[in-house]
């Protein structure tokens, strides 16, 4: 935040005042915990619901009936133990006040209806202290939710370790960590935080206006500002743990640090607890510097394929699936950056920046305002994430759609294909060329929320606080917070450290990125039982998938194999011809308010306040399934084969009858036998199109020839109304977890009928429904450009 020159004689004045006021803040806490145990026949009753759609489904092409009943979850819930949740809380960037962990029990269970949910507080903000109290309210939420063996909810502690690197080499991105226990001994004594940019950022000193002048210019709310500093002075007063030691020998009141994702599995190793680590958010451009890509977290001890066993596709920061051929950096023969040329689909930032200096020139054509241009670009790409603000005076609609994934579902902002997760399962490590290292990763959808708001988007309402949209209330306080000055003929060289005329936070382009927060994605699990034993097993063995908010049901098999069916998540050897089946059936519609047992269990003022009013409230009609598409992955066989080819996307396309008992198919795969490639494969199910908060972004105007000629944004601050939920059509999702195949790993045989072309469906399945024969393997032709 900047120091405004014309308030620079007030510091006298200001220490007056604060001598006669309050000006001493207090820490935040906890919370208390509110919501009673939710009765046993309303948890009983949403199995049952289940129950009878998935057993409709199995009867309807007789295939056996799932033993296992589906778990709807959220592990990536941040309160205002957060430092940027804090900061979104204030006053001044329309926040509505501090959200502890209690909120987030209470929301969890009454709200959305989770059956499991996981706090993720950025470890770089959580003192000693912090992370007594989260122990603590974590426990609490646990006991409170009834039999331990069928409990409302099941509460997991964990953090998040938020790494950002100032280059893409420095750069390996963001891991929530969940812990499967709550006991002492069998917990880390503290959460494990990341030791660059972020950690850097958490712990600065404020600057002198948010110390001195914020308080005084919002006089009635000066309480908050005050909180903030005690939360910030006691973040920064924190000792930090002395490095390079074990540890469990550690003292207790102090801080501790990773710098790689090696250092952090170790430190989880030395804990002797059992812990699962989950990278997310590997395709935002809001941290992430140009030129990135996520092969390096694959080499050495950067991966450990017993604690990384799952990923993040989607959040309410955004889609992190899908691989695209262009970048938003390249290299050239030397390893420097450089600023690749627009495509017909997607312009690069860094070109953005030189059109924009091209167009305050005199003379657009002179040599001088060519070196210019050329100097903007070169200073985008030197300042990392930071680029906006190598560009004086450039506002949010002179950037365009610079940056967007035009064509991805709901995008993360400034997307980085180098961290796709589809780029990421194509990747092999050849350090050892006889055993090449792959991921294995599960596919899991998350909320990312920062305001104890754990599953938020089981109805897509109120924008401003069920996603992480945000921003200043007037373009007065923008001025405080960061100003836009005056457009400059040339670019500024920008230290991506934070130095200079820019505070650390200041360098994250929260103000375009505003228009692409959603309302957040659910991890589902195939889970025996409602206990913490049988939820943390599920993800374990990786019988996971995600969806984008709404409760998809979804099943994803491998038919014949020697040892019978297959579930997704699983990874076996295999030499035949593979089959598959899916079925999928469509969320529960909604209706209006709470259900009774909300009201029972919390007060009115309560489920106003943290629930917005509105809970998870089905009514008896599901969304219809419009089609599922199949996903093919063969990940690399050789160091530096281009992942472009190995990826198919959709590889198969299979249309539903759009019945709402569901979508059944069944497919195989006729190339894997003559190709003899390792090969994963996913399902994505996709729903009819209904109203979504953000599904516009940037709300690109286009010319005849799809080129994005203007933008209308949906802003987080004032220039949005704050009750325009900026809703479009989106068509809601679900990704289930691979099933891989290597291809004769272990020497495994083919059972007998292998290779025998599939039997037709059951005549229970509608022809639409069916197996595509086999003249109709190719992929349809990609979709027209917005």
């Amino acid at each position: 935040m900047q120091i405004v020159a014309r308030y620079a004689s007030l510091p006298a004045a200001l220490g007056l005042a604060c001598m006669l006021s309050a000006c001493e803040g207090k820490p935040q806490g906890p919370g208390t915990i509110e919501g009673k145990v939710i009765p046993a026949e309303v948890v009983a009753a949403r199995a049952s619901v289940e129950a009878k759609a998935s057993t409709a489904i199995a009867k309807r092409v007789k295939a056996e009936i799932p033993e296992k009943q589906i778990l709807f979850g959220d592990l990536h819930v941040h309160t205002t133990y957060s430092a940027d949740a804090f900061m979104m809380s204030l006053p001044i960037m329309q926040g509505e006040g501090v959200h502890p962990i209690s909120d987030a029990c209470d929301f969890a269970r009454y709200c959305s209806a989770l059956d499991f949910w996981s706090i993720n507080d950025h470890a770089e903000s959580i003192t000693p202290r912090r992370w007594k109290e989260t122990v603590e309210s974590i426990r609490r939420c646990n006991e409170i939710a009834g039999d331990p063996a069928s409990p409302d909810v099941v509460a997991f502690l964990g953090w998040e370790w938020t790494q950002i690197g100032l280059t893409a080499a420095e750069h390996f991105g963001h891991r929530n960590v969940i812990l499967k226990d709550l006991e002492d001994g069998r917990i880390t004594r503290r959460p494990i935080a990341a030791s660059a940019f972020s950690g850097q950022a958490m712990r600065d000193k404020p600057p002198w206006n948010v110390r001195w002048l914020l308080p005084h210019l919002d006089w009635s709310n000066r309480s908050r500002y005050y909180d903030l500093l005690k939360f910030q002075d006691e973040t920064r007063e924190a000792p930090v743990c002395e490095s390079g030691v074990d540890t469990k020998t550690l003292p207790e009141d102090c801080m501790e640090f990773a710098a790689t994702p090696s250092e952090l599995l170790d430190k989880l190793d030395q804990a002797g607890v059992e812990s699962m680590v989950i990278p997310h958010g590997t395709t935002w451009g809001i941290y992430t510097p140009p030129g990135y890509t996520f092969d390096k977290s694959l080499v050495g001890k950067q991966h450990d394929e017993d604690q990384q066993r799952l990923i993040e596709v989607f959040s309410g920061h955004g889609n992190s699936e899908q691989h695209r051929s262009w970048r938003e950096a390249s290299r050239d023969e030397q390893g420097n950056l450089v600023c690749p040329e627009p495509t017909a689909d997607y312009e690069p930032c860094c070109w953005r920046a030189g059109e924009i200096i091209r167009a305050r020139c005199s003379d657009p054509q002179s040599q001088e305002c060519q070196q210019r241009v050329a100097e903007a670009r070169a200073n985008y790409l030197g300042a990392g994430a930071s680029g906006r603000l190598t560009i004086p005076g450039a506002d949010v609609p002179e950037w365009g759609a610079c940056g967007v994934c035009r064509d991805c579902y709901l995008p993360s902002f400034e997307y980085r294909p180098g961290g796709a997760v589809q780029y990421i399962m194509a990747l092999s490590s050849f350090e050892d060329p006889a055993n090449p290292r792959r991921f294995h990763f599960g596919f899991i959808a998350s909320s990312d929320n920062h305001s104890a708001k754990p599953g938020t988007g089981y109805k897509e309402f109120d924008r401003q606080e069920q996603t992480e949209s945000f921003g200043p209330r007037s373009s007065f306080w923008r001025d405080q917070v960061r100003p836009v000055g005056d457009p400059e003929e040339t670019s500024l060289n920008i230290d991506p450290s934070g130095g200079g005329r820019f505070q650390r936070f200041q360098l994250l382009d929260f103000e375009r990125g505003s228009s692409f927060f959603y309302t957040g994605g659910l991890v589902a699990v195939h889970s025996p039982g409602r206990d913490r034993d049988s939820i943390w097993n599920a993800l374990e063995s990786r019988e996971v998938y995600g969806t984008s908010g709404e409760r998809i049901l979804l099943w994803f098999d491998m038919i014949n194999a020697p040892t019978g069916k297959v579930v997704m998540g699983s990874k076996i050897g295999f030499s035949a011809r593979p089959r598959f089946r899916v079925r999928a059936v469509g969320s529960l519609k909604q209706k209006p308010g709470c259900p009774d047992h909300s009201a029972a269990g919390l007060s009115a003022d309560r489920i106003s306040k943290i629930c917005g009013g509105e809970c998870y409230n089905p009514t008896d009609e599901r969304y219809r399934i419009k089609r599922l598409e199949i996903v093919r992955i063969q990940p690399q066989a050789q160091p530096g084969e281009s992942v472009d080819e190995l990826i198919k996307d959709p590889w198969k396309t299979i249309p539903c009858s759009g019945e709402r008992i569901g979508c059944v198919a069944e497919f195989e795969d006729f190339e894997f036998v003559p190709e003899r490639r390792d090969t994963l494969y996913y399902v994505r199910a996709i729903q009819e199109a209904a109203p979504t908060v953000n599904a516009g972004n940037i709300r690109c105007r286009t010319d005849q020839t799809g080129k994005c000629v203007s933008v209308d944004p949906c802003y987080g601050d004032w220039r949005t109304d704050y009750d325009d939920d900026c809703l479009g059509d989106a068509e809601e999702r679900a990704w289930s977890s691979p099933i891989f195949l290597d291809y004769e790993l272990d020497g495994a045989a083919p059972p007998a009928n292998a290779n025998a072309p599939l039997a037709p469906a059951p005549a229970a399945v509608a022809p639409s429904d069916a197996l595509q024969p086999p003249a109709m393997e190719q992929p349809p032709p990609a979709p027209a450009m917005p």
